[in-house]
């Protein structure tokens, strides 16, 4: 058997100090010194995150003695001349409870490769062998991932065992996240495929039936409509399995997509337990997450914009196209659900509106477009402040409703015969279905008005100039009632407002954001003031400000006391008008066109 090129190993030696040790073996080291890297950025995640700063320590031998290594950049190293095998030990420090990172402690070990695996220069094409070894504290431990099993190896894990795991080069070994620990796990198949939903954290009673139950049925309804023959999953490339990792907090929201599998984080009061008639509220969220995660399997995993074929880890990579890979999956996310049953069409609408409301509301989708936001993830959307809502636009949201809108303009057009399915099925086609075996291309960034053409036979150029690549609404007004869809706005309440974002920080009522052109705005208030009181009576939190605005009607002028940052102030605010910030959207037709 030839002898790895590439091997790595992973230990969570310290659970407790939160500590992972890795080891890499290089057989074939550069001779005129090894160059190595650690990802600046993290796929999916559009913000420099210089994971090499978790590196605690890193040590290098050859033939048993030191080798020097020296810092070339913020996230590189390079090691001396060596001419035998090279050895390198290090520590990464793992206390980050997101999907991006990686978190150790007594319960579990959680890690993306982004941030624990080195790339050797010049050998990132080459095969990755990976051992998963235990924390010294338990062998009770199970293993989850989606990563290969080292089948022939003589250290070879089997499922959820400890042992060789293989990654056919370094792309796809930072794309298999592990999961560690004793979670609650279910298991389902879907058109054949195996998947695994493995849930880590403290959840009593948890319905693990129910919810592989619904998920099967939306990851069905996805893979039949990009496979609507074949029915053959697309992640055939990598185990043949899926896994659905999700940490369970008190309060968390949040998922990153991987080629087989992802990574969830969710709040305890989202998911369904044993004995409950009606899920939690939450619930929706939760699955719409599931489906918007899945659906990246097929869009941006496989389909790709050419900026991230392949990816560049090194630096920020620039793209307009966000609103394509994330605007469309939002779109189609909620949309699953719809289609697969698990959410009536009266629960869809009301999400839809609840979309359409929160795009309408901020003031930035008038001065940035959604391909601008796009281009600008690294610097501005994943770097939002108190302004954001009065300068941004969110290529997610308002991608959805571009994409709601392409729809719609496809099927009117086509007379429901063609629909934004079929663009998709294209792309699936042409730039997806084969990326990993072929060195794939991704799309080209002014690609979108040729491929939707020729799907569809419908030139929605202009469209796509106006509504992604300019500022105005997507015209909801007139596209849906060709589906037989009224579209109504209401205020959410009858109380005047101070055209502001409340929450409370530490006990306190801050202003979070206030809203461009209202009325806190003509008067003065700022983002990060404090609350105090409104004509003399104390805010206690965002709900006591309310009741105490219920006495006045619009027009009215109040007095409202704030500390900005040490010192007390007064402003006398005129109150406005409830906003008429509720979209209400009621099916007025028979029709199943939405769906279709």
């Amino acid at each position: 058997m030839k002898k790895e090129n590439l091997l790595y190993s992973v230990t969570p030696f310290d659970p407790a100090g939160h500590r992972l040790t890795v080891k890499l073996t290089i057989n074939n080291p550069n001779p005129g010194g090894q160059v190595l890297s650690m990802p600046a950025w993290i796929p999916g995640s559009y913000l420099i995150r210089d994971f090499s700063r978790q590196i605690e320590t890193l040590h290098a031998y050859c033939n048993g003695q030191a080798v020097a290594v020296s810092k070339t950049d913020s996230h590189s190293w390079l090691c001396a001349p060596c001419s035998g095998p090279l050895e390198l030990e290090y520590t990464v420090y793992a206390w980050d409870l997101s999907v991006r990172g990686a978190h150790v402690d007594e319960t579990h070990a959680f890690f993306n490769g982004s941030c624990v695996f080195l790339s050797v220069d010049g050998q990132t094409h080459e095969p990755c062998h990976v051992e998963l070894c235990p924390p010294p504290h338990t062998k009770s431990w199970k293993v989850y991932t989606s990563l290969p099993e080292a089948t022939g190896h003589p250290g070879a894990a089997q499922r959820h065992g400890y042992g060789m795991y293989i990654a056919p080069d370094y792309d796809a070994l930072i794309d298999h996240p592990v999961e560690m620990g004793q979670p609650q796990v279910v298991q389902f198949t879907a058109h054949g495929a195996e998947h695994e939903m493995v849930f880590t954290g403290v959840i009593p009673e948890l319905d693990l039936e129910r919810i592989a139950a619904d998920t099967a049925r939306i990851c069905a309804a996805q893979i039949e409509m990009f496979e609507p023959e074949s029915r053959r999953v697309p992640f055939l490339d990598s185990s043949n399995r899926y896994v659905f990792m999700t940490m369970v907090t008190g309060d968390g929201y949040g998922g990153l997509e991987h080629r087989a599998s992802t990574a969830l984080v969710t709040s305890r009061g989202d998911l369904p337990t044993r004995g409950q008639t009606k899920a939690p509220e939450g619930y929706q969220n939760f699955l719409g997450l599931v489906s918007h995660e899945y659906f990246h399997t097929w869009n941006v995993k496989r389909i790709k914009p050419a900026a991230f074929a392949p990816y560049n880890l090194s630096r920020a990579t620039h793209t307009g196209l966000l609103w394509v890979f994330e605007g469309f999956t939002s779109y189609y996310d909620d949309l699953m659900l719809l289609r697969s049953g698990v959410i009536s069409e009266s629960d869809y609408l009301r999400t839809l509106g609840k979309v359409i409301a929160n795009v309408r509301r901020g003031t930035g989708r008038l001065k940035q477009s959604v391909a601008e936001s796009s281009f600008d993830a690294w610097t501005r959307y994943y770097k939002q402040d108190e302004n954001s809502p009065n300068a941004l636009v969110s290529y997610y949201t308002k991608g959805s409703l571009v994409a709601l809108g392409l729809d719609i303009t496809v099927r009117q057009a086509t007379g429901n015969t063609r629909s934004l399915d079929d663009v998709m099925r294209l792309m699936w086609q042409r730039y997806g279905r084969d990326f990993y075996q072929g060195g794939g291309t991704g799309i080209a960034e002014d690609a979108m008005p040729a491929l939707i053409l020729e799907a569809t036979g419908v030139d929605t150029t202009e469209f796509i100039e106006r509504h992604a690549y300019g500022r105005e609404d997507v015209p909801l007004e007139a596209l849906l009632p060709q589906q037989g869809i009224s579209m109504d706005w209401k205020a959410a309440s009858m109380t005047p407002s101070l055209d502001v974002r409340l929450r409370t920080v530490h006990g306190e009522t801050q202003i979070a954001t206030v809203h461009e052109g209202g009325s806190a705005h003509a008067a003065g208030l700022s983002a990060g003031d404090i609350v105090l009181a409104i004509n003399g009576l104390r805010v206690s939190d965002a709900a006591s400000a309310d009741r105490l605005l219920g006495a006045y009607q619009p027009a009215d002028s109040v007095d409202v006391h704030v500390f900005r940052r040490d010192e007390l102030r007064a402003f006398r605010v005129k109150l406005a008008a409830p906003g008429t910030h509720e979209c209400v959207l009621e099916r007025k037709t028979p029709s199943n066109t939405v769906q279709a």
